[in-house]
């Protein structure tokens, strides 16, 4: 394999890499977009949940992916109270439910309708280097190894990047900011197509259990728990097959996939780039703490991304202090709901399956015009003052 030269290189063919490489191309970049897997989209590892309205900001138009368009979500507290919220107001993970494979590619068709040139199983094995600065990749394709040149390298390689590490960025993370997670796909089960439901408390330490409807009678049943309340990280198959042994609606129905894998619920990265290169999305701990849902947030910062690398290219200077744009503009966009949901995060894991009860109850018998923690935490005060006294610096 000859040696190649671009002007900017992807790592990474996920939703947050494909939306880097397709805007960068947009803004006048040559663009080479790289995937380790000979499929992008597969395997799936995701509950396939995302919300819808911030799809039109990054140029997605709703196609033939989506399953189900859902009407809100339903919180069950341990005892199994409810609290129902529109989808507007439901989080990052609530609106549709897709086929994440379908997603992943139309992403990936439309970078490449953007000028991107998409190699497959085309993994990167080191990072170039002259002096303190990164430019490109050493990568190995079908046994072949050979370099990738380009000004501006961007990881978008996922929670466990590597392109990170090897850039000397901080990428480490504590054991109590991973989730692991297991799901199936489930059918004959009695989910209801309108919602997407997600149950709390010592049933997923220090997580939840999730049922997101793909169509009548057929659902993805998963859940996340956090790594430092488990034994071991392979528990979270005991706990998910325990719900559904005791939930007649779902022990009679059939599995028919299985996926598993982990998840950061940390804070963002403190720094995101360095001399020639830029972290996006998963790779750049942008994922919700709260509900380990990142393709909203992966897209949004892969547009910022894209652009900036585009502009650093076209301007002869992919300094870290130009591509300071990149990490001033996603943090500006996404970082204090980034960090006030870790910090919630930090207070819901320490709470008892009573004090759930309490917060849900309260809850169901309300009606929040918007949802915000500050909102929902005045809504508990008034019927539960005393659970509130724990969440007075969120008041």
């Amino acid at each position: 394999m000859p040696d190649l030269k671009t002007d900017v290189l992807v790592i990474g063919g996920g939703p947050a890499g494909s939306m880097t490489a397709k805007w960068a191309a947009k803004a006048g970049a040559r663009v080479l977009l790289l995937e380790k897997r000979q499929e992008i989209g597969s395997p799936v590892r995701c509950g396939e949940g995302m919300s819808k309205d911030w799809l039109p900001e990054v140029g997605i138009t709703p196609g033939r992916w989506i399953n189900v368009e859902v009407e809100g979500a339903r919180i069950f507290s341990p005892s199994e109270k409810v609290f129902e919220i529109n989808e507007k107001h439901a989080g990052n993970e609530v609106g549709y439910v897709v086929e994440r494979d379908e997603f992943d590619k139309q992403l990936a068709i439309d970078a490449a309708n953007a000028g991107v040139e998409v190699k497959l199983k085309t993994a990167a094995v080191a990072l170039l280097k002259d002096g303190g600065r990164i430019v490109g990749a050493k990568v190995k394709e079908f046994g072949q190894t050979y370099e990738v040149r380009a000004p501006v390298t961007i990881g978008a390689d996922g929670f466990e990047s590597q392109i990170g590490r090897w850039a000397g960025l901080p990428t480490n993370i504590a054991v109590r900011d991973m989730d692991t997670c297991l799901q199936y796909r489930m059918t004959n089960v009695d989910c209801d197509a309108r919602y997407c439901d997600f149950f709390l408390g010592k049933v997923a330490p220090g997580g939840y259990v999730w049922v997101f409807p793909k169509a009548d009678g057929l659902a993805n049943v998963g859940i996340g728990v956090q790594v430092s309340q488990v034994e071991n990280p392979a528990d979270a198959r005991t706990y998910l097959d325990r719900w559904i042994e005791h939930h007649p609606g779902y022990a009679k129905g059939k599995k028919i996939d299985m996926v598993g894998g982990g998840v950061s619920i940390s804070p963002p990265l403190k720094q995101t780039v360095a001399d020639g290169i830029m972290l996006v999305g998963d790779a750049a701990r942008m994922i919700d703490p709260l509900t380990g849902g990142g393709i909203a947030n992966g897209c949004i910062a892969g547009k910022i991304c894209g652009t900036v690398a585009a502009e650093a290219v076209l301007s002869g200077d992919a300094s870290k202090e130009f591509l300071q744009k990149y990490e001033k503009g996603w943090r500006v966009r996404l970082e204090e709901k980034l960090y006030r949901n870790w910090l919630a995060k930090e207070k819901l894991v320490t709470l008892s399956d009573a004090t759930f009860d309490k917060i849900i109850d309260a809850l169901s018998g309300v009606r929040l015009e918007k949802l915000s923690v500050h909102n929902i935490l005045r809504a508990v005060r008034d019927k539960y003052p005393e659970v509130t006294k724990e969440f007075e610096a969120f008041l």
